[in-house]
């Protein structure tokens, strides 16, 4: 995918198409891309937010083309909710990994029964899709046959799609930018595992939901681990000699974001620091929460 105006339908290679949805932002790079498997028998990943006009858009491509699947990668604001309208438009089943929440780790759901919410780039917290897939799942029709992968990290029930040497890698591996990981729907442990596993992948090329391709895969995914990496040992450095909280760690580690960024960049910590605290890296006082006071076992 390269950038185009919002809506113009891009052919990636014989049988996968894209379009942009406008929605571009800080957190959504040039929109989402929503992507059209098959000519004759259509799979729709990731409509998009709730817009008409790239409803719409999504429509005119299809150009008399049977729906016969409309998958989501994750319960984001920016990936999901159009679905529901696209469904009622077509008559295609929605399959998703589960309701938004699903897929959480017992810690995640600890932080959530003390309050925590969510944060960053929205819940879709009404999504219910029709079908639930996950890990090893296939999708067929006569044209063409997905692979299911469960890839959470960047959310729980995080979902990517394998069609033939191509990865349809959704938010947690893309070209742009690192994935924001944002608790209790986002979370580090995860998300290291699921990049040591997309390694093994042979897949040619990576497309994800925002942004352009990735054609050299694991190079890109050796970088976000070492970016993660990194940022755990600036926080690990961060908290030598004294307690602190979680903003103020952020505001050691990240000091070249702008102001506006630096709530995402705080979520971003707090995953890392539940990362530690599970690992018995780090201590959380009185208790792990998001207003908890960490410091180095």
């Amino acid at each position: 995918m390269q950038r185009r105006d919002a809506g113009e339908v891009q052919t990636l290679r014989p049988g996968l198409r894209g379009l942009i949805a406008p929605n571009a932002g800080p957190m959504t790079h040039w929109g989402t891309n929503t992507f059209l498997i098959g000519e004759r028998e259509v799979a729709v990943v990731d409509p998009g937010p709730e817009d008409t006009a790239h409803l719409n858009a999504i429509l005119a491509a299809l150009d008399g083309a049977t729906v016969t699947h409309i998958l989501v990668t994750h319960a984001h604001l920016d990936h999901s909710p159009l679905a529901a309208r696209l469904s009622q438009q077509t008559g295609a089943p929605v399959l998703g990994f589960g309701p938004a929440t699903a897929g959480r780790r017992p810690v995640m759901e600890s932080l959530v029964a003390e309050g925590l919410a969510g944060g960053g780039e929205g819940v879709d917290t009404e999504f219910a899709p029709d079908r639930m897939i996950s890990e090893g799942d296939k999708i067929e029709t006569r044209e063409w046959t997905l692979d299911v992968l469960h890839t959470p990290g960047h959310f729980a029930g995080h979902l990517a799609f394998r069609l033939d040497d191509v990865l349809l890698s959704g938010d947690h591996v893309m070209d742009w930018s690192s994935s924001l990981v944002s608790p209790p729907d986002g979370d580090v442990s995860d998300f290291m595992e699921t990049c040591r596993r997309l390694k093994t992948s042979d897949a040619n090329v990576f497309y994800p939901s925002h942004g352009g391709p990735i054609e050299d895969p694991a190079g890109r995914l050796e970088w976000l681990m070492a970016h993660r990496q990194s940022r755990e040992t600036a926080i690990l450095e961060a908290l030598a000699g004294q307690q602190h909280t979680v903003a103020s760690v952020t505001r050691q580690v990240y000091t070249d974001i702008p102001e506006r960024m630096l709530p995402a960049a705080e979520r971003n910590v707090f995953a890392h620091l539940i990362d530690l605290v599970e690992r018995n890296r780090v201590a959380a006082r009185p208790r792990l929460a998001l207003d908890a006071k960490f410091q180095l076992r």
